[in-house]
This record gives structure tokens, C-alpha cells and sequence, in this order.
């Protein structure tokens, strides 16, 4: 790679960042990444999404290489279909946690994520479902969450909104699980310690490439683990104002091409 490129890795997440609304990324970001990758950068997807509901973006994408998904969970191979590396939640730990939040918040609306690359996405009652052309199985027992290993648990609460949810969460059960929001209606419990950033570090040392050598984009609190990792953080206009206080800039809307808007800077002035 040239020495003169100013970053020799573009981490983007996924929902609200690089995919428009309907999931679809423009002309515009595509060719922009496209010269950004013909000079000699990588480009690198980073999404809290399972690799189960992240594949048939790729595939539409054409894009071959390495991902994180779940949350830094999984380290996913998009050219060859294969999972890399894999990290599961404690369901033990899990099961404790959720009793210690419901003890303050009354009963919480459930779903999860079975890990591996068919891994399914359990959905229990109450728990809103985004509408969208996402796989999940409805389960009318909470039980049968728990029966095989998983990358991460959803919560929902009937009247309490994500941030205040995750705020109760990470207070009463914060030293047994991590707690994310990653977007509307999504708050999640992982894996204790497990970011964005940690499978991006991952990815970045097989790809021989540091933290210092990395812009990142994203739009949600869950990306500012990854923007504190990463040399520069570009927040998209329509993030979380958490996320946009510790950004380097904030760029325009995913609907607007944020991304493109600073890859053509970057790469192409």
C-alpha cells in the first residue's frame, strides 16, 4: 500500500451508515469506495448484525472480504463463506442479568441471536420486530432462548425508551454483560467487554494494518467503541448525539452519501 494514502483502512458500519433505508447503497458511495480500494486502501464492514443477517448484503455488495458482525463477535470471511472466529454470551451470566434489570424494570420483552452462519434469531412474545426481510422464528416459550449458544440477547421494555432501558441495564447488571443500543428498538446484552472494536482489531491485524491507519464510520453508540479504536471517526449526520459528541467530523446523512462525501476528500481531491 502507498504510504501517501491517508488511511489504509475504511471501517463502515452497516444500518443507517452505509445502506440507505432500504438497505441498497448508492452509485455514488460505491464508486467512492471503489477508488478509495483502487488506491490501495481496505475497506472493511463492521455491523452488529449476525453474520445470518448480514450475508445477503455482501453477497449483493460482491464483497469478499473479512467482516465484523455480531457486535465484534464474529469474524466472518465474505469471499469464501466461512466463519473465522466466534464468540458466544454466557447464558448463565445472561439469565442473571436479565433478573437483576427486571428486578428494577418489571418484565422485559426477549429475543436473541443463535450463534453460527445459520444461526437464527429467536424472537419471544412482546418483542417488536422491525419490519424488513430479516429472518426470525417466533418462540412462545422464553425458555427456548436459552436451549443453544448465542451471540447476544435483545431486550425491549413495554414503556421505557432504548437509552434509558440501556442506562438501567449497564447500572444494575453491567459487571456481568455488556449493553448496547445499536439502533431503534435494539438494545442488547453481549458478551462482557465485546465491541465493535474488538473483532476490528482483530480484522485489522490480519489485514496488517493498525488503529493509526483506520477512519471509521458509523451512526449509532454502538460504533463509539470502534470511533476510540480507529485514528479518525466520522459520525453520520442522522447518529446519536452520543456518538456524534465524540466524533472527529460529522458528515451528511447515509440518504446523502455521507460516506462518499469524505472518501472523495480523502481519496479523490
Amino acid at each position: 500500500m502507498s504510504a501517501a494514502l491517508p488511511y489504509k483502512l475504511i471501517a463502515t458500519d452497516l444500518d443507517g451508515t452505509l445502506l440507505r433505508h432500504d438497505e441498497s447503497v448508492s452509485e455514488r458511495t460505491r464508486a467512492a469506495l471503489a477508488a478509495a480500494t483502487a488506491a490501495g486502501a481496505a475497506h472493511i464492514v463492521v455491523t452488529g448484525r449476525s453474520v445470518p443477517w448480514t450475508r445477503h448484503i455482501l453477497d449483493a455488495l460482491d464483497y469478499r472480504g473479512l467482516a465484523v458482525c455480531g457486535q465484534g463477535a464474529q469474524l466472518y470471511h465474505a469471499g469464501e463463506h466461512r466463519l473465522l472466529t466466534s464468540v458466544t454470551l454466557d447464558r448463565q451470566l445472561a439469565g442473571l442479568a436479565l433478573a437483576k434489570i427486571e428486578a428494577e424494570t418489571g418484565p422485559l420483552y426477549l429475543a436473541a441471536s443463535r450463534d453460527g452462519l445459520e444461526g437464527e434469531v429467536l424472537v419471544g412474545p412482546g418483542y417488536r420486530v422491525q419490519e424488513g426481510p430479516l429472518p426470525n422464528v417466533m418462540i412462545d416459550e422464553p425458555a427456548d432462548l436459552w436451549t443453544a449458544p448465542l451471540n447476544k440477547v435483545y431486550i425491549q421494555h413495554p414503556t421505557l425508551d432504548d437509552d434509558s432501558l440501556a442506562r438501567i441495564a449497564r447500572e444494575v447488571a453491567g459487571d456481568l454483560v455488556g449493553v448496547m443500543v445499536a439502533g431503534h428498538g435494539i438494545v442488547e446484552l453481549l458478551p462482557l467487554g465485546l465491541t465493535k472494536a474488538t473483532g476490528l482489531s482483530l480484522a485489522a491485524r490480519r489485514l496488517g494494518v493498525k488503529a493509526a491507519d483506520t477512519v471509521a464510520f458509523g451512526d449509532m453508540p454502538n460504533d463509539i467503541a470502534m470511533f476510540a479504536w480507529a485514528a479518525r471517526g466520522v459520525a453520520m449526520g442522522n447518529a446519536h448525539d452520543e456518538l456524534k459528541a465524540v466524533a472527529d467530523e460529522i458528515t451528511v446523512s447515509n440518504e446523502e452519501d455521507g460516506i462518499a462525501v469524505v472518501l472523495e476528500r480523502l481519496y479523490l481531491s
